[in-house]
């Protein structure tokens, strides 16, 4: 059975590993791609590059665009291909992302951007949404204990951050049947597990 799940949450919540070490256990039984965004094919990689390079000073309506063309063609490119071979999809942010950063955090509006990519996914929303919930200092106080380099959203103020939050609590509040919050201020394999048995539990 194909199933689109998409891994959500703010800087430093642990959206990769986590996905990478369910996805690794999932592939035990079930044929399992990974991918992210921005990026996951050529042209959206390329996008990516322009999103969070910390140089370029971009206009908060151009962000939101460029989102959505890089969503588009990593859709069309990448995720329906999968799911029609009956593969499970498990993508690193979507358009949940979208929506509390760009509509929430930068006040442009959620139901504005939800219309620019209503336009650019169609009707295809994720059949799963894990939303992985940390206060944003401490995400933040993670990315950098790893020493990871520091992208153009991740040097945004504190208040920034605390907007991206609220922002996907008001989503999982509205699409709550969708959105499943994962505590990610637990131990990594606590995180793990959580996040594992809610899929096992959408796939039976």
């Amino acid at each position: 059975m194909s199933c689109f799940i998409t891994f959500e949450g703010p800087e430093g919540s642990g959206k990769s590993t986590v996905l990478t070490a369910v996805a690794a256990r999932l592939a035990e039984t079930y044929p399992v791609i990974t991918t992210r965004e921005p990026g996951g094919i050529r042209i959206s990689e390329a996008i990516r590059e322009l999103l969070l390079d910390e140089k370029n000073d971009m206009d908060y309506r151009t962000e939101a665009l460029l989102f959505a063309a890089s969503r588009r063609q990593h859709l069309v490119e990448k995720v329906l291909p999968a799911l029609s071979e009956d593969k499970l999809v498990l993508c690193d942010r979507f358009i949940d992302s979208s929506l509390a950063y760009q509509g929430f955090a930068r006040d442009i509006g959620i139901e504005e951007i939800l219309k620019i990519n209503e336009f650019a996914i169609e009707s295809h929303f994720p059949d799963l949404t894990l939303y992985l919930r940390v206060a944003p200092e401490v995400g933040l106080s993670r990315i950098a204990a790893n020493n990871r380099a520091m992208n153009r959203l991740d040097k945004e103020a504190l208040e920034f951050h605390e907007r991206v939050c609220a922002g996907y609590d008001q989503l999982a509040d509205k699409y709550s049947e969708r959105i499943h919050i994962v505590d990610a201020s637990r131990p990594i394999e606590e995180v793990i597990e959580s996040a594992y048995n809610i899929i096992i539990k959408k796939l039976k």
